[in-house]
C-alpha cells in the first residue's frame, strides 16, 4: 500500500463496500503487501501483479479464514478505491 493512502478510510471503505470485518481486511492487506513487496519490478520499476496468484497466496496463508470470493471481493474494492485515488491502475 502507498504510503498516500489513509489505511484507516482504505478499512473503513473496503468494510462498508464488502461487509467484511475490519480487522480481516486488514489481515488480507497485510498479507496482499509481502505479496507486492516479493513481487519482482520490470525495466520500467513496475510490478505487474496477477490478481489470480495474489488472491491464492492470500487464501494459502494459514491466519486467513475466508474463501476466495471474499478475498477477491476486498481486493476488487481495494484497486478501485485506489483507482479512484489516482494510485493505481491497469498495465495492458
Amino acid at each position: 500500500m502507498s504510503d498516500k493512502v489513509n489505511e484507516q478510510e482504505l478499512v473503513t471503505v473496503l468494510s462498508a463496500k464488502t461487509k467484511v470485518d475490519p480487522n480481516l481486511i486488514r489481515l488480507v492487506l497485510k498479507h496482499e503487501q509481502t505479496f507486492i513487496n516479493k513481487a519482482k519490478a520490470n525495466a520500467k520499476g513496475e510490478v505487474d501483479i496477477d490478481n489470480d496468484d495474489l488472491v491464492d497466496y492470500v487464501v494459502a496463508q494459514r491466519d486467513v479464514k475466508l474463501d476466495e470470493i471474499t478475498v477477491e471481493t476486498i481486493l476488487d474494492a481495494e484497486m478501485d478505491y485506489l483507482m479512484d485515488k489516482g494510485l493505481a491502475g491497469y498495465i495492458d
